[in-house]
């Protein structure tokens, strides 16, 4: 071969080696700049649907709320990031929309929202609950698919108990101890007031450095898993007799009769029976019955014989 022709396949081979790298270039770059259009719409797809631009909940709020008969209730639903959508409360048991917005859709005025301006908070109030209101409310968001949190409320009728018979007999002079508890209820328990009759019982706070005369009428509380109030009634009077009564400010109070003696207690008292009558009763009732009958043949004899 002379020296024109491996020139010219130089040549040749040159030009194939352009073309091939070209072609190579340009498939790089074309993988390049779909690859770098599928991240942007990836992307603009994840900012649509992440967190920073989308409603979400709040789940760092309390779910299981436990209140008493006729305490206010109050369901905490935070909704970050909200925009245009609306949040709803609906009653699960019957599906019934509660409310719309700030707008109440039921003719139970006992329900309402609260939401301040601009919050994030839309807070059920249930005022007055009674057991029935007891269940599953579910904070909702119109998102697509619809957005839903669920709250248990449960309302219980708290009682509050005396230790002890219904009726106490106590002697003069002796020291009178009653014990009201309450046990069932949320966390805060209130406080426990006294009263004889309908008359609020006075006492008096005495400090533990204090060096005065312990005074007659003195009460302990106990704030522990239930609540205890202690009501101690020193040297007893028989104006102390009455009915008293420990009223919870959050639960249904108890009562006990209280009956202030003197000497022992008569076991009449304690056990009697009105229906029941004595031996020496039955005995003096047997008697005026057989004399009644013999004046009675008496009678009848003596006419026969006129």
């Amino acid at each position: 071969m002379g020296l024109t022709g491996l020139g010219g396949m130089r040549a040749r081979m040159g030009y194939r080696l352009k073309i091939g790298l070209v072609v190579i270039v340009s498939m790089v770059l074309g993988f390049f700049n779909e690859s770098q259009g599928t991240v942007q719409k990836d992307s603009a797809h994840f900012g649509q649907d992440s967190v920073g631009s989308f409603p979400y909940f709040e789940y760092n709020v309390p779910r299981n709320v436990t209140t008493v008969v006729g305490q206010t209730a109050f369901l905490h639903c935070r909704v970050e990031h909200l925009g245009d959508k609306a949040v709803s409360w609906i009653r699960k048991r019957d599906l019934h929309i509660l409310t719309a917005g700030i707008l109440t859709y039921t003719s139970d005025q006992r329900f309402q929202v609260i939401r301040p301006d601009k919050s994030e908070n839309w807070t059920l109030q249930i005022k007055f609950p009674q057991e029935r209101d007891a269940g599953i409310y579910e904070c909702q968001v119109n998102t697509e698919p619809k957005m839903s949190l669920a709250f248990q409320l449960n309302v219980i009728e708290a009682k509050a108990k005396i230790l002890g018979p219904a009726d106490l007999y106590v002697k003069t002079g002796s020291l009178l101890s009653l014990t009201c508890i309450l046990s069932q209820g949320p966390h805060d328990l209130g406080t426990i007031f006294w009263y004889k009759g309908s008359k609020l019982i006075e006492y008096k706070e005495v400090e533990t450095n204090d060096v005065v005369e312990e005074p007659r009428i003195r009460l302990k509380t106990d704030w522990t898993e239930k609540l205890t109030s202690r009501l101690i009634i020193d040297k007893l009077l028989p104006t102390d007799s009455g009915n008293y009564s420990c009223m919870p400010t959050m639960a249904e109070g108890a009562s006990v009769n209280v009956h202030v003696i003197n000497g022992e207690h008569p076991a009449a008292m304690q056990h009697g029976n009105a229906n029941t009558a004595s031996p020496c009763a039955l005995s003096v009732n047997l008697v005026i019955s057989l004399y009644c009958t013999l004046a009675t043949l008496y009678t009848n004899t003596v006419d026969g014989f006129r």
